[in-house]
């Protein structure tokens, strides 16, 4: 992925030309909000039953891919018995939170749902994506065009994984909400594409397609152009409900403020006519941070659950899948100058693995604040934190071949393999999800 972005980074220098985002969000229509495809529509539309289940995706490319669907074959086939109904622990997730490459993997599942064990790994695990990607960018007929060459890998994912579809389509009566996740790169906020955050920009996303908004949360910057979304003019001023509440009240968190002052910032409507979205690994690597924002935005879980329609649970389940890698660097080895190249993946990978502590840290403490919140006399809501990572690995030789495994688009077949198997087996003998399990009663 480097060698990819030193690429693009040369063949943007030489080109020198500018170019102009496609706009491809509709403004908002009362009528149209209604149906849209947000928090509050598609949790009320689940039975959550007794526990509230959330699972995140990092980023990391194919490796992240299909490290989360190997933990998805594996809840898939975990069965366990709940209000004497036997069920899939796949069927008990009530969220689903992704960025990069993890946001291929969730937006299929909520498009096609049990369809992605059949043909999945055909249609993007196993495919040379990334070929497809280097091949446009060396095309010198993209180097001049004005649209960039971002619109190039939207009609790639949209022709090859997402078939036009739309967030009217991922309205999957009883899936899971898919929240995928992006950065806005003027203002640093993380944006999940679901309508309240497109309220923000008096868009609706009913129209708006998949693949442009997994381009959003999977374009790293510089070597792809940033998805470019209209901040509309029409709803000038109206901030939504749950964002005047939030502002009233007394925010002593100084990263609830920063949250806020990020989202009031799309209603400077004279100065942000357009928003630019880029890789939401910038923002949360592990995509915990958006289940977080919107519950600490709706004034605490309890206020949450109600605005959501949700039943008071007696569990809060957090699962997070973590591709990310810790390789040898190479540079180490030699008294060699490192390359631009290696700099900057060295600078990046201090600053994400820093970013990511703190965001499992702040996961943990939240998730046991939620739970004594929620928790009533008689009924305790009980937490569990089910942290699965590539460094969990015990076995040297395993975990030495994972971290070779690169963050690309284009993977071996012997390299999904090992990914989707490390996944399922990450998850099967984590300690906390054994306790989990040996709450229900046992898998069945």
């Amino acid at each position: 992925m480097l060698k990819f972005m030193t690429v693009g980074l040369g063949l943007l220098l030489l080109s020198g030309c500018a170019s102009y985002g496609v706009i491809d969000n509709d403004e908002l229509s009362g009528a149209a909000s209604k149906g849209s495809y947000s928090i509050k529509t598609q949790q009320g539309r689940r039975d959550t039953g007794d526990i509230v289940m959330v699972l995140a995706f990092s980023g990391g490319g194919t490796r992240a891919a299909a490290l989360s669907y190997g933990v998805m074959q594996e809840l898939r086939d975990t069965i366990v018995k709940i209000d004497g109904r036997k069920r899939t622990m796949l069927d008990e997730i009530d969220t689903i939170s992704s960025v990069s490459g993890g946001s291929f993997t969730s937006a299929y599942y909520g498009l096609y749902g049990d369809r992605i064990f059949e043909d999945y790994e055909q249609v993007f695990l196993r495919q040379n994506i990334q070929g497809g990607l280097i091949h446009g960018v060396l095309n010198p007929l993209q180097w001049f065009r004005s649209t960039g060459r971002t619109e190039m890998a939207i009609k790639q994912y949209d022709k090859k994984v997402f078939h036009g579809a739309t967030f009217a389509d991922m309205q999957r009566q009883g899936g899971p909400l898919i929240l995928i996740n992006a950065s806005d790169l003027g203002y640093g906020v993380r944006f999940s594409f679901v309508q309240e955050y497109f309220n923000l920009l008096c868009s609706d996303i009913s129209t708006f397609p998949v693949a442009r908004a997994v381009t959003a949360s999977s374009a790293v910057p510089v070597l792809f152009n940033p998805v470019v979304l209209e901040n509309y003019q029409s709803c000038k001023g109206q901030k939504p409900d749950w964002l005047l509440a939030a502002e009233k009240r007394t925010v002593k968190d100084p990263q609830e403020e920063q949250i806020l002052q990020g989202l009031a910032s799309y209603y400077k409507k004279d100065k942000r006519q357009y928003a630019h979205f880029v890789d939401g690994g910038i923002t949360d690597n592990l995509g915990l941070r958006a289940p977080y924002e919107i519950v600490t935005i709706s004034g605490g879980a309890r206020a949450h659950m109600k605005k959501a329609g949700l039943s008071h649970p007696s569990g809060l389940v957090f699962i997070s899948v973590d591709a990310s890698t810790s390789p040898e660097p190479e540079m180490d080895a030699s008294r060699k100058q490192p390359s631009m190249a290696e700099t900057i993946g060295a600078i990046s990978d201090a600053q994400l693995h820093r970013y990511n502590t703190d965001t499992l840290e702040l996961t943990k403490k939240s998730l046991n604040s939620w739970s004594r919140e929620l928790s009533i006399r008689g009924k305790r809501v009980k937490p569990y934190f089910i942290q699965l990572g590539i460094k969990d690995i015990k076995q040297p030789e395993e975990l030495h071949y994972l971290n070779t495994i690169p963050t690309s688009f284009s993977l071996s077949d012997e390299q999904v393999d090992v990914l989707i198997k490390t996944g399922r087996e990450l998850l099967r003998n984590n300690p906390d999800f054994k306790r989990f399990l040996a709450s229900l009663g046992g898998a069945r």
